[in-house]
């Protein structure tokens, strides 16, 4: 005998506060942009009629760090930008993302030289990477909603707690930041 047979027939629903939550925040993402090059153009394409952005509850983008709770790079962040791109991450209210547009966003792209930073995830931890150079809107789609399912997962409270305790565990052990491409929370 389980569960389901102790139940009314009217039905009833049953769940976690942290599924809910998790429910609504994806349905209410707010961006910050961080358009450093062209991949920045093919982010813009996606709030316009054409790709609607709206269409997925993905409210306007914020100019304010402290109203977004995802950071989108797009294109080559130099280092004098990675200071600046590392305080807007930070100003950023918790739970926070952030995704990687773009090749030079990922892996500092073709630019292998001393004024690029060779991927976003040197600066700030880095959830979801978005190929191409630059990649199309229909490819920034496809990284929101897999942003939308880490949103969804995302664990609330204390074991939201225990998850970061881990994870910064997990970094500070861990090799260089170059060999650690591809880990999500």
């Amino acid at each position: 005998m389980g569960i389901e047979d102790a139940l009314p027939e009217e039905g009833i629903l049953t769940t976690t506060i942290e599924a809910v939550a998790g429910w609504l925040r994806r349905a209410s993402i707010m961006p910050a942009t961080f358009g450093l090059a062209c991949c920045a153009i093919e982010m813009m394409a996606f709030g316009c009629a054409r790709y609607d952005a709206d269409r997925w509850g993905q409210v306007a983008f914020r100019a304010s760090p402290r109203h977004a709770d995802l950071l989108i790079i797009s294109g080559r962040v130099s280092q004098k930008m990675a200071p600046v791109m590392r305080q807007v991450y930070d100003q950023m209210p918790n739970p926070k993302w952030v995704m990687a547009m773009g090749v030079c966003a990922s892996s500092g792209g073709m630019f292998n030289n001393y004024a690029i930073v060779q991927g976003g995830d040197h600066i700030v931890p880095v959830d979801v990477y978005v190929p191409g150079c630059p990649p199309r809107p229909d490819m920034f789609i496809d990284g929101m909603f897999k942003i939308r399912e880490i949103v969804l997962r995302d664990p609330m409270g204390a074991h939201r707690a225990k998850v970061l305790e881990d994870l910064e565990q997990y970094r500070l052990e861990a090799p260089a930041t170059i060999e650690m491409k591809g880990l999500l929370r």
